[in-house]
């Protein structure tokens, strides 16, 4: 492409609209699907039940340590379908362009969109590109969409949750609420703090690989906005039981817990775009755990608590003080535009 910044022109349905798509996103995510240039892709799917998903990202800065938009929003689609027991197997695009963005930043996200997807065994197959006047769109948003094929046998569900189950974390909490926070006001840490964006399937497909996991794996989420708080309340509230949870043993880095000291966020809150909570039968749960941390992203997996009977849909958190104090859903929004 001859331009350098995007124009209203790239929008409009013309010449630069096709240049862009032929030059940019088809020269990127190249399949057979997305090579015809249809306004859908048609496709076959393995025997299951279909799971789909549909996500916006919006986050500022565009790029930021350990990803950036495009990273996030494949990530985050893929992880929508992995924590509901299924195969991500084909991804949407679709780019609202703000008039005036470089081309060569546009092009960034969209290689990056690629590897993670290439590196993930997902194809982006179909997509669409709007482009909005200067001043109006904050350079970049972008919906994706995926399909996924979930095995008869998975069926992570908060309704299927009952006392006596065991809490999982699959790893560190926050990291990628502050490495954008950090990014974002220019505050330095002692350690560079990095997102945890990752795609999760080939972690959930291990742990519902364990002998019984499609029965004793009984609820998944990862803990994106709102954080692990916020989805341990939707658990408790959906399942009609009570949580509780021991902070000493909740992962945290030093860094987080700091950064979130001085900045007085609580980490339990925090967005993550590489972790997930799951809900696991008690007698598989040192299985599921051990199968967990065999994999890149779950590596410091740990049980965090039990579910209980009393008093549902709350959750308790047992300080490292000794105190009990309940766990409210998160109100308000601690960081915007973040995922």
């Amino acid at each position: 492409m001859n331009e350098k910044k995007i124009l209203l022109s790239h929008g409009s349905g013309g010449i630069l609209t096709r240049r862009l798509i032929e030059e940019l996103f088809l020269k990127e995510f190249d399949n057979p699907l997305l090579r015809r240039l249809n306004d859908q892709a048609v496709f076959s799917l393995p025997p299951g039940r279909i799971a789909f998903t549909t996500d916006s990202y919006v986050v500022t800065p565009l790029f930021f340590p350990g990803g950036d938009i495009g990273k996030l929003a494949v990530c985050g689609t893929i992880n929508d379908l992995a924590v509901g027991g299924a195969k991500p197997e084909y991804l949407s695009a679709s780019f609202i362009i703000e008039e005036g963005m470089e081309i060569g930043e546009l092009k960034r996200v969209v290689q990056s969109m690629a590897l993670t997807a290439k590196e993930a065994d997902v194809e982006i197959v179909t997509g669409d590109t709007k482009v909005v006047e200067r001043g109006k769109g904050d350079r970049l948003y972008i919906n994706t969409a995926g399909i996924g094929v979930v095995d008869n046998g998975n069926s992570p569900d908060p309704l299927n949750i009952e006392a006596g189950d065991v809490i999982i974390l699959s790893g560190t909490i926050g990291d990628h609420a502050i490495a954008i926070l950090t990014q974002r006001e220019g505050i330095e840490l002692e350690t560079e703090m990095k997102s945890d964006c990752a795609p999760l399937h080939r972690l959930t497909e291990k742990m519902l690989s364990v002998e019984g996991g499609g029965r004793a794996i009984k609820a998944m989420r990862d803990a994106t906005r709102g954080g692990v708080a916020t989805v341990l309340v939707e658990f408790a509230v959906a399942s009609k039981t009570s949580f509780v949870i021991q902070e000493e043993l909740i992962p945290v880095k030093k860094s987080v817990r700091g950064a979130c000291e001085l900045s007085g966020f609580d980490p339990l809150y925090l967005a993550n775009e590489g972790k997930l909570i799951a809900i696991v039968a008690k007698e598989r749960a040192d299985e599921v755990l051990r199968s967990m941390k065999n994999q890149m992203f779950g590596t410091d997996a740990a049980i965090i608590g039990t579910v209980e009977s009393a008093k549902p849909g709350t959750v308790i958190l047992e300080t490292v003080i000794g105190n009990r104090r309940p766990l409210e859903p998160l109100t308000g929004e601690q960081l915007p535009r973040i995922c």
